[in-house]
């Protein structure tokens, strides 16, 4: 069965990646289409015609919406052209949007006359990043994943990584090369860590990983590639990077090999990368392309990372050493990539480049690449949002001349570690690639996409990023705001247009690696400063939006949103309590200090409570899919603890990475951990935090009955 099944795997995968002007059936592919469209009605798509047409001579996507006497009519170059076409006349004709958090239909009985038509400028729409494998999917099972996927043919999105199983293939390999299981098992992290030790950033850490683990995977990796092959997608597979495990080392003395050192984890948790001269570089890069493609079926991209956020041990004083090592590390993971697929082209993410800006110059990037063809590689340029936030420096595509040649695409890193406080420079995001586009660099930009660490949160950025995915020009962020408020909520008064606006000004007029409360950190964080700007301009935002809720209430969107945003300005103002609160403990004032710790507690549990009733914002959500992926107790009891460190302490000093704000977390987490930081015994919290974590109980908080009203109640009285 699994031979039939993988052998038409193959098939549809030859077909889908053939020359331009080879199609799938088009009945096949609109009936894909049809799928995706009656999952997100929830209703027969019959009144719909779909036509699959032949794609332009340069290979861009176009699409075309005609929508007359009640009949709608949307033809497109691609699935993923046919869906977002499809997504944009709900938008747009029908004031509706479909989100991770819900939707709002609103659908009237005869579809809407309208016309419209446009072209992508992108071959490739690229969305996911190695983490999101991790801060949000490291549990999800196939209805979540078909859920997704969806989103992603809605947002037009063609070029999705897809990560899922990954150690599974690595484990068949590791056998094939003499490995023990348990040696193959103690190489692995848990499961949420698991996108750290596919970069060669952590081995070992919070596993192992069940031979069971490995059986679902695999199962669930069919499913998610079977739905984004009939959709047309090229999904980007796993490929090897040269991180192996201690056993092989040990078996091959005289391998060469450097230890990496990474997050402030021992040593014994560190990764060890083969030196690029070695035989083995090339054999195991091709058994991992091979042994995925026998399982899989054949792709077109791997992704391989060798370097995130690692330094080689180079003597900076010795730079022609170090161009030399480059050189052969970029060499032998082309050529093993190669190795196991003739065909394949090597995928990277660039965040590294940008990161370590000081080590990446231009001369140490040329020689990365230098021996590897211009056609052979695409650079992923993840973080177009951070050198002007963050880094202070210019953006790497233009630092590197759109990346001497290689092709490259366009993306933005919007979300770290699935951090729920709003950030993201709308406006940056309205009009940043269209500046690629016109640049003389451009001749080898062949996609766009966005990379978020964790999903379910901020909506608003991948709304706009995904027309962005469709627009050779900056986007008129006013206009495009009006068309979101009415899309999502139903009704874009001047009330809604206000409050927009002043989100604009504040928590969407810029952006920040760590959007986090004091509260969150218990103490402030001195590696990595909490900021965000949920301000008084955000507090007023937040009022003026509650205004609307008797003229946009009906919309399940626009509740969602009620109880976020006035949840958020509580932790915000809870949060200035807090910090009163640890101001007059410094100066010994232990009894402000109770009374202000005190009146931030009182507010995050009504924010907790208001959170209760989010559909995303839950710790239960998070814990239920990791104990729903345990076929036993003991395994759920792991599965649970692993999902709550990643949040919570993490490991090395990630800790408060992912500081989620969710209800059940700020009640039973956040708080007893304040309350223990001002005890007589603070030096408890370290234990107090694992006892946590290894619990498999937790509360459900009871929402309120009626959650916006009371969001307007708490906002107007809170102080």
């Amino acid at each position: 069965m699994k031979i039939i099944r993988t052998c038409a795997a193959m098939l549809l995968a030859t077909v889908l990646l053939a020359l331009p002007g080879c199609r799938p059936e088009r009945s096949e592919t609109t009936e894909a289409v049809r799928g995706v469209l009656e999952r997100t009605l929830g209703r027969d798509c019959g009144d719909i015609d779909l036509q699959l047409t032949e794609p332009a001579a340069d290979g861009l996507d176009s699409y075309r919406i005609t929508a007359s006497e009640g009949r709608l009519r949307i033809e497109g170059s691609s699935p993923s052209a046919l869906c977002y076409a499809f997504n944009r006349y709900l938008k747009n004709a029908c004031h509706s949007m479909v989100t991770w958090s819900g939707k709002h239909l609103d659908i009237p009985a005869r579809w809407p006359d309208y016309e419209e038509q446009n072209s992508s400028p992108y071959r490739l729409r690229y969305f996911l990043n190695v983490c999101t494998f991790g801060y949000t999917a490291p549990y999800w099972d196939w209805e979540r994943w078909s859920q997704e996927i969806d989103w992603m043919a809605l947002h037009g999105v063609n070029m999705p990584l897809a990560s899922v199983a990954s150690e599974a293939i690595a484990r068949r390999v590791w056998l094939k090369l003499g490995l023990a299981d348990e040696e193959i098992a103690s190489f692995f992290t848990g499961a949420a860590h698991l996108p750290w030790h596919r970069m060669g950033n952590l081995n070992g850490f919070d596993g192992p990983l069940p031979a069971s683990w490995h059986e679902a995977q695999i199962a669930l990796q069919h499913q998610i590639l079977d739905r984004m092959r009939e959709l047309g997608m090229e999904p980007v597979a796993p490929a090897f990077a040269g991180f192996v495990p201690p056993a092989f080392l040990a078996k091959h003395p005289e391998i060469s090999y450097t230890p990496l050192e990474w997050g402030g984890f021992d040593a014994s948790y560190n990764a060890c990368v083969l030196a690029p001269d070695s035989p083995y570089f090339e054999q195991i890069g091709a058994m991992f392309i091979q042994e995925w493609e026998a399982e899989f079926g054949k792709a077109r991209y791997f992704l391989s990372d060798s370097f995130n956020e690692m330094r080689l041990p180079v003597d900076p004083a010795d730079q022609e050493a170090k161009h030399r090592i480059l050189a052969d590390y970029g060499e032998a993971i082309y050529r093993s990539i190669r190795a196991g697929d003739p065909e394949a082209v090597w995928v990277t993410q660039g965040w590294t480049f940008g990161y370590q800006h000081d080590f990446w110059d231009r001369e140490s990037m040329q020689a990365l690449l230098s021996r590897v063809p211009d056609d052979g590689m695409i650079i992923i340029d993840l973080g177009n949002d951070y050198p002007k936030w963050v880094w202070h420096t210019e953006q790497t595509w233009k630092v590197h001349d759109g990346f001497y040649g290689k092709n490259w695409i366009y993306s933005y890193v919007p979300n770290f570690g699935g951090k729920v406080l709003p950030t993201g420079d709308l406006e940056m995001y309205a009009s940043g690639s269209a500046e690629a586009l016109a640049s003389p660099l451009s001749h080898n930009l062949v996609g766009f996409g966005s990379a978020p660490e964790g999903l379910e949160n901020n909506e608003v950025v991948y709304e706009l990023l995904a027309d962005m995915g469709w627009s050779r020009t900056a986007i008129p962020l006013d206009e495009w705001i009006r068309g979101y408020c009415r899309a999502r909520y139903g009704h874009c008064n001047a009330g809604m247009e206000q409050a927009w606006a002043l989100l604009c000004k504040s928590v969407y007029g810029s952006l920040y690696s760590y959007p986090r409360f004091t509260w969150q950190t218990v103490d402030p964080d001195k590696r990595r400063p909490n900021g965000h700007a949920l301000n008084d301009d955000f507090g007023h935002a937040v009022r003026l939006f509650l205004e609307s809720a008797e003229t946009c209430g009906e919309s399940e969107l626009y509740r969602n949103d009620a109880v976020e945003f006035a949840a958020l300005w509580l932790g915000e103002v809870a949060d200035r309590h807090y910090e009163k609160a640890c101001a007059a403990r410094d100066r010994g004032d232990r009894t402000q200090a109770s009374e202000e710790l005190e009146k931030s507690v009182g507010i995050l549990l009504e924010a907790d409570r208001l959170l209760a009733s989010h559909p995303d914002y839950r710790l239960s959500e998070w814990v239920g899919y990791a104990g729903k992926a345990a076929p036993d107790e003991e395994l759920r009891q792991r599965y649970t603890a692993n999902a709550k460190r990643l949040i919570t302490t993490w490991g090395g000093f990630q800790e408060d990475y992912a500081a989620r704000f969710w209800s059940g977390m700020i009640r039973d987490y956040y708080i007893p951990r304040l309350e223990i930081r001002f005890s007589e015994h603070p030096e408890e919290l370290p234990a107090w935090e694992e006892a946590w974590i290894q619990s498999t109980s937790y509360t459900c908080t009871e929402p309120f009955d009626n959650p916006v009203e009371k969001a307007r109640e708490l906002v107007l009285t809170v102080e």
